[in-house]
């Protein structure tokens, strides 16, 4: 029986509730050509990253997440980033996509990925746009560009969001300042080119996605 889709997205959002409880670690997979996208994936998830995030900005991404999603399966959480049109939730909803994450806070997209079963996390900058992002249904929070921002800022807006907002830090966060942000109450951050870029092997992702889950970890 075909699921509806508002029975997908509470599928989803229980899924992803437990991917995120294992290890709150998003890859961002930007650049990634889909004749890599399973190698890549197998690396991420042998390394214990089981949240992985294509961008829409790269290429053919679409059927990198179908086959991600085809290859894997229910061992990892697949998604597409910089999605920003409701045609585009409808696209990679179509490929097996379970989440979507924006650089930006769009009432409308996030409407339209729920409406596709899609788990919806829009970026944001300032308080203005997480309360609009939360009144608009979302399931989360993209802090996006987190190298602009501070754990100090973090805090502050800890303090006035609703309780159980979940936070994730994105932009120019890695194994490196994977403690800082924890500290500062942030839940989970997304590594992009700290941990992938085009033309690194599949060896070389899970050898520092390895050092992304042992830095969150012992933070």
């Amino acid at each position: 029986m075909t699921l509806s889709a508002a029975d997908r997205l509470t599928k989803n959002r229980t899924a992803f509730s437990a991917a995120f409880a294992a290890l709150p670690v998003v890859a961002i997979l930007r650049g990634l050509m889909p004749s890599e996208a399973v190698d890549v994936a197998r690396a991420l998830v042998d390394a214990g990253i089981g949240l992985i995030e294509v961008p829409m900005n790269s290429p053919d991404a679409p059927t990198s997440i179908g086959r991600m999603v085809e290859a894997l399966g229910d061992a990892a959480f697949i998604g597409a980033g910089t999605v920003l049109t409701p045609l585009e939730a409808e696209r990679v909803a179509r490929r097996g996509a379970r989440f979507a994450v924006a650089p930006n806070c769009d009432p409308v997209v996030i409407r339209a990925a729920h409406a596709e079963g899609l788990v919806m996390l829009p970026g944001v900058f300032t308080p203005s746009e997480a309360f609009t992002a939360l009144a608009a249904g979302a399931d989360g929070l993209k802090l996006f560009p987190a190298e602009g921002l501070s754990p100090p800022i973090i805090k502050a807006m800890r303090a006035v969001l609703p309780k159980g907002t979940l936070l994730v830090a994105v932009g120019g966060v890695g194994a490196e300042t994977a403690g800082p942000w924890r500290a500062a109450g942030i839940d989970g951050i997304g590594v992009g080119s700290a941990l992938f870029q085009p033309g690194r092997t599949a060896d070389e992702v899970g050898s520092r996605a390895r050092a992304v889950v042992s830095a969150w970890r012992a933070a």
